[in-house]
């Protein structure tokens, strides 16, 4: 899982450990100053006057000379290279030159990282990472680093790592929802509708949700909203018969928008906890099936819309989701096949895309492998500081 990202991800820290090396490199070859320099250089300039005293005939300068100015300013000392006036310049050099010298560190300027946030955003985009995220991502990991001490022999790979790890958390945070406190919270029954495209896995997904909802107490209803597909009333029906679940169905070819509308009723009458409801797959570009959907949303008025598509199809399910979120907004999304993702640039994209967050990944083919979204989770993979 994501071993593509893993091993882009090592240019970066790559580019970044040169940049680094070249940096201690350069500040050595030019000689240090050293610290008694550095002190002489930060005293203030307490004894001018004295200095001036030890040559009681020294020649005043004429008016008009270039060497001064007519009210007798001190001249700048040959060492400040006309820079004796630009007070934010020598601060900074002073500063750098501490830190190398005292602390055995180096700063971290914006010129450094260029190379090495190129990398990075290549890196992210070649992971299949959409392009105004990875452009996010790479703000977020330069604001971090540009200032930052980096002590000289220290794992500058961790730098990055972490750097880029806390941009991620950041970035998928932003829409992050807890599902379970959402569910306890709504008034009963909740309905959820399912959404996507042929074959990523819609169905299937719903019988794992239910089975997550039920490991918690809840009890559930499934509504074959899949009127349109060969096949598809029965698909449900087989998983609603291993997990022992109500099955509420019409004939195919039917109205789905009764369907589930007759599922949420039933779910009134037996206090049932939560519908969840199937819809034929389709593409945004089909017109009649899209009118269909929002004819659904409009008679069942769900609480919340699931938008389900393949992790492995990459940049084609975030552009998928976002123009399914156009026509009839998502609450959320479920990516399948996650554990076939060598990528992971659309678990890092669809929520940023979208405005919502991914409710859950599926990592196999059974009931239980349904894993809750949580940023830490996908993070630690991504970057592979845990099992996948």
């Amino acid at each position: 899982m994501f071993n593509r990202f893993k091993e882009k991800l090592s240019g970066f820290k790559e580019a970044l450990s040169a940049k680094v090396a070249e940096k201690v490199s350069a500040k050595g070859s030019k000689g240090a100053a050293q610290p008694e320099e550095i002190e002489a250089e930060d005293r203030p300039a307490l004894e001018a006057p004295d200095a001036g005293r030890k040559d009681s005939k020294a020649k005043e300068p004429k008016m008009g000379a270039s060497s001064g100015s007519a009210k007798g300013e001190p001249l700048a000392k040959p060492s400040d290279n006309g820079e004796a006036k630009n007070k934010k310049g020598r601060f900074s050099f002073l500063q750098k030159a501490k830190t190398l010298v005292f602390e055995q560190e180096i700063i971290l300027e914006e010129k450094d990282l260029e190379e090495p946030m190129w990398a990075l955003e290549m890196a992210l985009m070649e992971s299949d990472v959409a392009l105004p995220v990875a452009e996010e991502i790479v703000r977020e990991v330069k604001s971090d680093l540009v200032g930052k001490k980096k002590k000289i022999g220290a794992d500058t790979g961790q730098l990055a790592e972490d750097s880029l790890r806390n941009a991620l958390i950041t970035l998928l945070s932003k829409n992050h929802l807890d599902f379970d406190e959402y569910i306890r919270a709504k008034d009963k029954p909740v309905k959820i509708l399912f959404v996507g495209v042929n074959g990523t896995g819609k169905t299937t997904s719903i019988a794992k949700v239910a089975k997550y909802l039920m490991d918690q107490g809840y009890s559930v209803v499934l509504a074959a909203g899949d009127t349109f597909r060969a096949g598809a009333i029965e698909q449900l029906e087989v998983h609603g018969n291993n997990l022992g679940l109500k099955v509420v169905k019409h004939k195919t070819g039917g109205d789905p928008a009764a369907v589930i509308f007759d599922a949420i009723e039933y779910a009134r009458a037996h206090n049932k906890d939560v519908v969840l409801a199937d819809t034929a797959g389709r593409l945004h570009t089909n017109i009649n099936l899209m009118d269909q959907m929002r004819k659904i949303v409009r008679v069942t008025t769900p609480d919340l819309l699931i938008f389900v598509d393949e992790a492995i199809a990459g940049n084609d399910a975030v552009e998928r989701a976002r123009l399914f979120n156009e026509s009839v907004p998502i609450g959320g999304s479920i990516l399948t096949k996650t554990d076939a993702d060598a990528k992971g640039g659309s678990a890092i994209s669809i929520a940023y895309i979208t405005g919502k967050p991914v409710l859950f990944l599926g990592v196999g083919q059974t009931y239980p492998d349904l894993v809750k979204f949580e940023p830490e989770w996908l993070v630690n993979r991504l970057m592979g500081e845990a099992e996948a």
